[in-house]
């Protein structure tokens, strides 16, 4: 039975406009509403997660039936990407199969761009 503030780990099962689902175990299932995907605003959720990924999840909220999970991914990532300026993340987060790789990835580049754009 998972409990809520725990840490779980669990695999991309669907993208819905509205958010993912999540599988965590054989039977226990879970969703990351898109409001708990990033603090900021989230417009397209394939940046943050794609089918398949494995990502660790904080649960929100438990069913009666302890089988489905309200879970958040900011959680347990948003607070640390802050720590990090933009030419770091590459050389400091891990380089592994999380959800949150292809942002890493991309996160740079948004801030050159962001720069550009509104700091001429």
């Amino acid at each position: 039975m998972y409990k809520v503030g725990q840490v779980v780990v669990g695999k991309i099962s669907g993208i819905q406009p509205y958010g993912a689902f999540v599988v965590i175990d054989d039977n226990t299932t879970g969703l990351i509403h898109i409001s708990e995907m990033s603090d900021y605003y989230v417009k397209d959720i394939g940046l943050y997660v794609q089918l398949n990924d494995q990502v660790y999840l904080k649960v929100l909220e438990v069913s009666e039936d302890g089988r489905q999970l309200k879970l958040s991914l900011k959680a347990v990532y948003q607070r640390p990407l802050r720590r990090f300026r933009a030419r770091e993340l590459n050389q400091r987060l891990p380089q592994s199969n999380l959800g949150f790789k292809s942002l890493a990835q991309k996160l740079p580049e948004w801030i050159t761009q962001w720069k550009g754009k509104y700091h001429d």
